[in-house]
């Protein structure tokens, strides 16, 4: 009986559905009604889930996206991402964009520091290129960029920092050459009072991101990228609560001789064709 009900929510769907979707569904209904099958879901358990869904969207808006966290912890993302922008050609490997990502961060010129205001931690130059995958330089790409400040929390998270703190737009010059000023990122812990909070305590797992910072690059012609880099003196790397990490984006922090940061970071971006 319980295969005749996959069965007529498959053959449901109508014809005229668009053939995309037609695959999408047929291929979730039967996944989902297998794994009910599979551990003989109660209806206590079924109605449990579906309240940590409500949960999550009842959490999310403009500043968090927790209905993305829950996917985040449960190597979701990490796989889709994955399955869609898989390095090729020795192009630089993506990583997840995260729920802390904002549109419209502040335009700035190269070599600007995202810091708004005071802040307590070690500073840091990053500077590098970026090229095709032959190697030529991307003229006017656009790297969009954020982190966390050094108690780990995103300027949305925290009422005490000033609006699009740690964040910045910057664009190539014409050797390709970026370069913008930050401070030292450190592991934290994503937010765990909600539902993806309950997924983390319901496996046992613990919350916590190695340092990273975001990038977004986009040049003309080219596929968008978006990735981090991961700080490979920082904790969590072998097991971040996201599963984010790839050995490509480990950078290393070297100490500089600059008077105004601590830390330089070196590291060259490579952008993949547009098909």
């Amino acid at each position: 009986m319980t295969i005749e009900i996959t069965r007529m929510a498959i053959a449901a769907i109508s014809p005229q559905a668009d053939a995309r979707a037609r695959v999408v569904m047929t291929s979730l209904l039967q996944h989902l009604h297998d794994f009910a099958r599979d551990v003989n879901l109660t209806i206590p358990e079924m109605f449990a889930g579906l309240g940590l869904l409500k949960r999550a969207g009842d959490m999310t808006d403009d500043r968090r996206h927790e209905l993305l966290l829950c996917a985040d912890v449960l190597g979701f993302e990490s796989l889709v991402d994955a399955l869609s922008f898989g390095a090729a050609g020795g192009t630089t490997e993506s990583a997840v964009l995260g729920p802390f990502y904002r549109d419209n961060a502040p335009l700035l010129a190269k070599g600007d520091s995202v810091i708004q205001g005071e802040i307590d931690g070690p500073l840091v130059l990053v500077a590098g290129r970026v090229t095709d995958a032959s190697g030529a330089p991307l003229v006017g790409a656009t790297l969009d960029v954020w982190e966390t400040a050094p108690n780990g929390m995103y300027e949305q998270q925290d009422p005490d920092q000033p609006e699009m703190n740690l964040r910045g737009l910057f664009e190539t010059g014409a050797d390709g050459s970026y370069a913008f000023r930050c401070v030292r990122p450190v592991p934290y812990p994503i937010p765990f009072d909600g539902a993806a909070g309950e997924l983390l305590k319901l496996m046992g797992r613990h919350p916590y991101r190695p340092a990273h910072i975001h990038f977004i690059v986009r040049a003309e012609g080219h596929k968008s990228l978006v990735t981090q880099i991961f700080d490979r003196e920082g904790a969590y790397l072998g097991d971040d609560s996201v599963f984010a990490v790839k050995d490509s984006l480990l950078v290393d922090f070297k100490p500089a001789a600059a008077d105004d940061h601590a830390f330089r970071v070196d590291y060259d971006i490579v952008l993949a064709k547009a098909v």
